[in-house]
Order: C-alpha cells, then structure tokens, then sequence
C-alpha cells in the first residue's frame, strides 16, 4: 500500500492542490506555543509533549482502521499524512523569478527575489547562484526526499515526526527548543541525506560526486544542508557562477536531475515492493 500512496501523491501533487489545503500548521503551533508556555518545563519536555499528541492520536487511529475493510480504510488516512509532511511552498515556483531575473542578468532583482523566496542572502554577487543551487537541493532533500525515505521504510508515523520536528525547529520561541529540534532532525537526515547524494551521483556525473563528498559522507557532524547542496552541483557539472543563460540553463539542468533522482527512488521503492 506505501508504493500505491507514493504514486498517489505524485498524481496529487500535479493535479491538485490539496496539499496547501492538507498544510495547516496553526492548531499544532498553538500546541507548541502551549507547551513552551508552561512554566518550568524544560525544552526536551516542551518537544516530547508538543511531538506525543499528534503522534500518539495518529497511531491509534491507524490501529482502530488496521482490522477494517482488509486496511485499505488506512489508505487515504496515509495520503493525507504524507501531504501534511512534504515541504511548504512549492520549489519550483519559488525559484522562478530568481532564474528569470538571473537569465536577464539583473543582479539586484535575482538577488531581491532569492531573498523573498528562498531565503537565500549573500554578500557577493558571484556566491548568489551557488547559493541559491544549494537551497534549492535542500528543499527538495528536507521536502520530498527524507519524507518519502522515512515514509517507506517506518510508515506515516516517522513522515510526521520528521515535519514536526522541522516546523518546531522553524518556529520555536526558544533558542534551546529550536537547537533540540535541530539535533533531533539532523538525525534523521543523516541516513536520506547520503542516500540522495548516491542517487544523484548515478543519476548525474559519479566521479565528480565521489570526488567532492566521499572524505565527508561518513562524517555525522556533517550538515546536511551542505553536503546535498554540493552533491547536486557536483552531479550537475554546475561549478562556478554562470551568468545569463548559461546559469539559467545550469538550474534547469540540476532540476532535471532532481527529477531523475525521484525517478530512481520510485524505482528503488516499486523493485522492494515486488520483492518483499
């Protein structure tokens, strides 16, 4: 049923747009917010009560529907969790008015709008598109990627964990709420992380890959933010900073790759659906 639900959210994801409807973080923030306001409560127990309800709620429902209809009452109750998951916003969208500015070779606005959405702030105009290359592989690893991973290998439960986590880590109050949900979520990307940085190396070039990352991909300190943005411009051949069509160019091809990345995963999912 997982391979089923991971192509159902592909067909969501294109065709819809339930996953902005599925997205509302205010009622888990408000338990957030709750939790840290309790007086004495220390930032490892404002986590754990602000992670146990969504989770503990979620995990009885599962095990209410189990027995129902030969379980596929879960199927859409899994739909709906892994769309809750994903990453906010959308990617591709995000990046557009930087590539098309960038393509223009107007510093300024490409600058303004990598700014605006991504995130992304630099001091020197050259370091602008290397910069924006590495978040754009982040938000595919911390969006898609590390949902999908814990999604197929411990089911909808981890999926949710692994956003929790992230949105307390975005939107904690408290410097050591935020650093606890930091250390908790490098964790988990530590393992999707290297996975998506050895797809992409078979997807796109594996010697310049294994160059780059093979004295880092081992290391646990390593961010993961990081090491997935330098293995996707160095499977992309995107060195350097390219400006006008050639960088615009250059992010549409590291895109492309991403894409051929997912496609191998699902490959990889369907071939241990059969065999399981």
């Amino acid at each position: 049923m997982k391979f089923i639900v991971l192509l159902l959210v592909l067909w969501v994801e294109k065709f819809s747009d339930w996953r902005r409807r599925v997205q509302r973080d205010g009622p888990w923030l408000r338990l957030l917010a709750w939790a840290e306001g309790r007086a004495g409560w220390q930032p490892w127990l404002v986590l754990l009560s602000a992670l146990l309800v969504p989770l503990v709620l979620l995990g009885g429902l599962l095990w209410l529907l189990q027995p129902l209809a030969y379980g596929w009452l879960l199927l859409p109750v899994h739909l709906l969790v892994l769309l809750y998951s994903l990453g906010r916003g959308d990617v591709k969208v995000a990046l557009g008015a930087f590539r098309d500015a960038w393509r223009r070779e107007e510093l300024e606005t490409a600058a303004l709008a990598a700014e605006r959405d991504m995130q992304v702030r630099v001091e020197e105009p050259d370091a602008l598109l290397p910069a924006v290359q590495e978040r754009l592989a982040w938000q595919a690893h911390e969006g898609f990627f590390a949902v999908i991973f814990w999604y197929a290998l411990l089911g909808p439960l981890a999926a949710l964990g692994y956003r929790l986590l992230a949105l307390a880590e975005a939107h904690g109050r408290g410097q050591a709420l935020r650093e606890l949900a930091g250390q908790f979520r490098h964790a988990l990307d530590w393992l999707p992380a290297r996975a998506l940085v050895a797809s992409m190396g078979l997807v796109g070039n594996f010697v310049s890959v294994n160059r780059v990352l093979l004295p880092e991909l081992l290391h646990w300190h390593q961010s993961a933010e990081r090491l997935v943005g330098a293995a996707l411009r160095a499977a992309g051949d995107c060195q350097g900073a390219p400006r006008g069509e050639a960088g615009a160019t250059c992010l549409d091809d590291l895109w492309q790759l991403l894409v051929r990345a997912a496609l191998l995963w699902y490959a990889v999912f369907a071939l241990w659906t059969l065999l399981a």
